[in-house]
């Protein structure tokens, strides 16, 4: 019995190569901001009373109600950072050529 030999194919192409940013890092670290903006900014703040409403809010609900703005602006800002890196990559486009090669049994 004989083995079967196996497929082979190679092929010379063209492939264009440029470093870009990774879209969810860049969103990630804008919520990590967000997230770190709103603590500097809760544990920056007066706990008295409101002079409307005689009302005290607690720590945890002045964290999570600036949460609610500031993880979207970190997310908006950090990506349009991302967008413009995007926008610089293309310029430094280059063209390569590549081998590619398949084998197949």
């Amino acid at each position: 019995m004989s083995t079967p030999q196996p497929f082979r194919s190679e092929q010379t192409v063209e492939a264009r190569v440029r470093r870009a940013p990774r879209w969810g890092v860049f969103l990630g670290i804008g919520v990590a901001v967000g997230v770190i903006l709103a603590f500097l900014l809760t544990i920056g703040g007066s706990f008295q009373a409101s002079e409307a409403t005689q009302v005290t809010y607690p720590f945890g609900q002045v964290f999570g109600f600036l949460l609610l703005g500031t993880v979207p602006f970190g997310i908006a800002v950090l990506g349009v950072l991302a967008l413009i890196l995007e926008r610089l990559a293309r310029r430094t486009e280059r063209v390569v050529r590549v081998d590619r090669e398949t084998v197949a049994e």
